[in-house]
């Protein structure tokens, strides 16, 4: 059920209205303004069910608070508590009066991002796109040049091995079992936590034979529990099956097997090795960043699962940006991680640092090449501004999830720095977003503050 609009109390009459005590030259402020919020209660609305339930949140307060967490880099607790302590948040997410109270529990997004996927965070970021193509930032000539990379979009998960993947392993099936009722003959929580020290204390010492004996330990334990609650399981629990499963996966696994178990509790994580000096392995998922060579606007973000080659994910990012955009991408710059790409798009695909067998490469070629350099501070800043170093959303659903968020806080990031653009260019600025609400919104007084 949507949520009932709010009735005016007695008490209002006589309390200020945040428009009015706020600086109405907040650059959040004004982005609250232009951004088209009607265009996603359109889209979400077939997600309620009319008079049927509790009345939800609103749906604006929700898309703000997961605007709001991406861009300034806050957890689902953080980001309701500084709503709290923030007008401009609270006026950015549609609220008239100023909150004394939270307007919701954290988990209430976590639930609300399950129930529209991720191809409704696909229409969170489009309007991030769609916003700046209004206020004229993006232009089509911005999408001539395009620059595109992939980056490990890593997993909030310690470092696996096997003896702690054993040992959680069994701790999980004993769980499990005890609340189902099922009598163990052992279950070595004891004995297996003595073999997990032991084996940690071996392997800081350098001492890999004994470690590896402690390992073995924790596998025998785990393989004894895993074959005592098969024999005793008696009804079709598809839950546990799924756990048994796993646990079977995580005992016949060798070292140099592919699809291996590298987390319990997120068995989608893959092990991604970049060629970096500092971190040789990533676990997690690939992730595809497409920004325009000109002002870095991240206009294509895909989560990939599968571990998939650089040059095979090309011709999905170029589709996403040409469809979230509606305009064609003329020149691709890559690195030379996308030699032998799979495209036969009409888009130009240029590898940097490699060597040209027909004609020489002319001046501003080589300058467009270089430029390709630009997308990797912009992945950094991703990671360490936008929630894209570390993922602790669950499941395949929730990597594309987290990305589209990480793409949409980047986003709203160089949309809030426009405002603080010199006079005479942020008054060019505001008459074409006047134009681009007249085309789209039919809210008079949005158009009569921004003419204002």
């Amino acid at each position: 059920m949507q949520a009932k609009k709010r009735k005016k109390s007695p008490e209002d009459l006589f309390r200020s209205r945040l428009d009015q005590i706020l600086d109405n030259q907040h650059p959040l402020f004004k982005l609250s303004d232009i951004i088209n919020w009607k265009y996603f209660e359109k889209e979400f609305g077939s997600f309620y069910v009319e008079n049927k339930g509790r009345p939800g949140k609103a749906i604006r307060l929700l898309v703000g608070l997961h605007y709001l967490k991406h861009t300034y880099n806050e957890s689902d607790e953080s980001v309701v508590e500084r709503f709290l302590e923030n007008p401009y948040w609270q006026y950015f997410c549609g609220f008239e009066y100023f909150q004394h109270k939270f307007p919701l529990d954290p988990t209430s997004l976590v639930k609300w991002r399950n129930r529209i996927g991720a191809s409704g965070m696909e229409k969170l970021f489009c309007q991030t796109l769609k916003t700046a193509q209004g206020l004229g930032l993006l232009k089509k000539n911005h999408l001539h040049k395009v620059n595109i990379d992939t980056t490990v979009q890593e997993k909030a998960i310690a470092f696996p091995t096997d003896a702690r993947l054993c040992y959680k392993m069994r701790e999980k099936l004993v769980t499990e079992a005890e609340k189902r009722g099922i009598d163990l003959r052992q279950n070595y929580r004891r004995l297996g936590k003595k073999a997990l020290v032991k084996q940690g204390r071996y392997s800081h010492a350098r001492q890999m034979n004994r470690a590896r004996k402690e390992t073995k330990k924790l596998k025998i334990y785990l393989g004894r529990v895993t074959r005592d609650i098969r024999r005793k399981l008696v009804e079709t629990d598809a839950g546990f099956e799924d756990l048994l499963y796993l646990s079977e996966r995580l005992l016949a696994q060798k070292r140099d097997d592919k699809n291996k178990i590298y987390s319990i509790h997120a068995p989608e994580v893959e092990c991604i090795a970049k060629g970096k000096v500092h971190k040789r392995y990533e676990f997690g998922c690939k992730v595809s960043v497409a920004t325009t060579s000109r002002d870095n606007w991240i206009v294509g973000i895909q989560a990939h699962h599968g571990n998939p080659y650089d040059g095979h994910t090309l011709g999905d990012v170029l589709k996403q940006v040409e469809q979230l955009t509606a305009w064609q991408v003329k020149d691709v710059y890559c690195d030379r991680g996308y030699r032998g790409y799979k495209y036969d798009g009409n888009a130009d695909v240029h590898i940097a640092g490699q060597r040209n067998r027909g004609r020489p490469k002319t001046r501003t070629q080589r300058k467009w090449l270089r430029r390709r350099n630009a997308i990797e501070p912009k992945i950094g800043h991703l990671k360490s501004e936008n929630r894209m170093n570390r993922n602790y959303l669950k499941g395949t659903n929730g990597d594309r999830i987290n990305a589209y968020l990480s793409g949409c806080g980047a986003n709203l990031r160089k949309l809030l720095a426009a405002f603080f653009l010199p006079f005479f260019i942020f008054d060019r600025i505001i008459k074409n977003s006047v134009k681009y609400f007249q085309r789209t919104v039919n809210t008079k007084s949005q158009i009569h503050y921004l003419e204002a």
